[in-house]
């Protein structure tokens, strides 16, 4: 069995059988905790215990965001895979 899909900017991806997939959002859900963070590393003293610290949270923070993305493209092209025998994506020319 064959499926194509289609890259999008509103929908991360629609599928030739009619399914469209959302990505998760995680950067927009912690934008405000993300502010408070470098709020709290921008008002502290340079080379400090303290900045350490709050780089660190901030750090974290972006870590966080980058495993969730990167959860969600490996669990989507895990199971693409394991459904579909042909994989065909558009080519934009």
């Amino acid at each position: 069995m064959s499926i194509g899909i289609d890259l999008g900017i509103s929908t991360f991806a629609t599928l030739s059988n009619g399914d469209q997939i959302e990505a998760p959002k995680p950067l927009k859900q912690n934008l405000k905790k993300l502010a408070k963070f470098k709020r709290k590393f921008a008002h502290t003293e340079i080379g400090s215990k303290r900045r350490e610290k709050a780089r660190l949270r901030v750090a974290k923070l972006h870590g966080k965001v980058k495993d969730i993305r990167t959860d969600f493209l490996h669990k989507l092209s895990t199971n693409l895979v394991k459904k579909y025998d042909t994989i065909v994506l558009e080519d934009l020319k």
